[in-house]
Formats: C-alpha cells, structure tokens, sequence
C-alpha cells in the first residue's frame, strides 16, 4: 500500500485552517501532519515531524508575506518539500514572489474543494501549474520585459552616437539640473541649450525631456552615459 501524502496545513484563521484540514482528511492519500497559524510553527513542526512532503501554506499569516519567507527557509533545508501556497491575494508581486520560492501552486481560498486537492496531488506530482487566473500575468510579465529589453537596446544605440556635448546635457539632465543650470554650466547661451535639447528629443522621438530622463532611470544606462562621456 502506498503511504499517503504526509501535509503540514498553514493558515492564520482557524476556521480556514479546520476547513483545509478537513477536506485533506477525507482523501485516503492524504494526511495531515500538523497544523499551524504562523511561518514560526511550521518550522518548528518541521524540527519535531521531520520534513512533510507538502505544505499547504497562507502567503499572509502574522506578518506580510510569512508563507514566502518560510517557504524559502524550507526549500533550503528541504528541497524535495512541495508548497502549494494558498491566498486571497492576485495581485502580479504576490504571484511572483510566490513562485521565485520554488512553490509548485498558487491557489485561491476561494477555489472548490475538488481544485485544492488537485493541486496538492499534482503538486506532490511536482507539477508546476499555470493557471487560467495567472497566465495572463505570466504573459504579460514576458511582455514587459521584451518591450525593456528592446528600449535598452534601442536607447544604447542612441547613446552611442550621441555627440560628446549631448552626453554631457543630458548627464546634467539626469542630475536634474534647470536649464538655467545647464547652461550656466556649460557656459553658453540658453538658446543653445534648448537646441541641442530639442535634438536629444527627437533622437529619443519623445517630446519632454522628463520621458527621456524616466526612461533611462528606467532602463539603468546612467552608468552607461557616464562611462561613454567619460566623466564620474
């Protein structure tokens, strides 16, 4: 006979942790080993039980994001350990923090009973899940980073056949300097910094320099523009 699925169950609200616990029990592969209401408790459940195979683990129990921090701790010592974490939360940082764990699931509270014991037979699998409710936050995780990945090219191009005199404007415009400023400076006449602004502009084809300046401080090239004009 195959033993069953040996399961911590973490949650801070009793009547959710009772709910969980009892759904596991009625499932003849699976068995719950300990219950706890804080991240605390179920390591030190892990000292007394040795490591279970799964934890089913609230992300937010007695300090913001608890299941995380522990899940890490665990997966260290314990890597064959699954977690499935379980949450009302959807917003991208959770999802993503969750994941970069290692944690194989992410399941709403809100999810049938058949759905969360699904994920932990799947989890126990090793099957990482993409669910429909997260995809898209995958999706669009990818995006974002094609779409930097991209302007930091495209910038550094621009960057490196900028003029040394462009590069030193736009160095001061980083550092937040007026135009005044500038051109106090760089000891020339105000008309001829806004011309040579106005070209900056339109190599980067945006309309303010706070775009280009955002951008940059975006894609992290300011080491890049001082590096290439060769000043601090």
């Amino acid at each position: 006979m195959i033993a069953p699925i040996r399961i911590i169950v973490a949650e801070d609200l009793d009547v959710l942790r009772e709910h969980f616990c009892e759904l596991i029990d009625r499932e003849e592969d699976l068995n719950v080993i300990g219950q706890a209401s804080a991240g605390k408790e179920v390591l030190k459940l892990i000292a007394e039980l040795g490591a279970p195979d799964l934890i089913l683990m609230d992300i937010e129990m007695e300090m913001r994001h608890d299941g995380i921090i522990t899940a890490q701790k665990v997966l260290e010592l314990h890597p064959q350990t699954r977690i499935v974490f379980l949450t009302v939360h959807e917003d991208d940082e959770t999802v993503f923090s969750a994941f970069e764990t290692g944690a194989v699931d992410y399941v709403l509270k809100t999810s049938s009973s058949e759905a969360i014991i699904q994920s932990i037979r799947s989890a126990h699998e090793g099957n990482v899940q993409v669910r429909p409710e997260f995809a898209y936050k995958i999706k669009n995780e990818f995006s974002r980073i094609r779409r930097n990945q991209e302007s930091l090219l495209n910038s550094t191009l621009i960057l490196s056949q900028m003029t040394p005199s462009e590069l030193v404007i736009l160095d001061l415009l980083l550092r937040d300097m007026k135009l005044t400023e500038i051109a106090k400076e760089r000891q020339v006449e105000l008309s001829t910094i806004k011309s040579q602004i106005n070209v900056i502009l339109k190599k980067f084809n945006k309309k303010r320099t706070k775009e280009v300046t955002t951008m940059l401080r975006e894609l992290n090239v300011i080491p890049f523009i001082q590096k290439v004009r060769g000043g601090p």
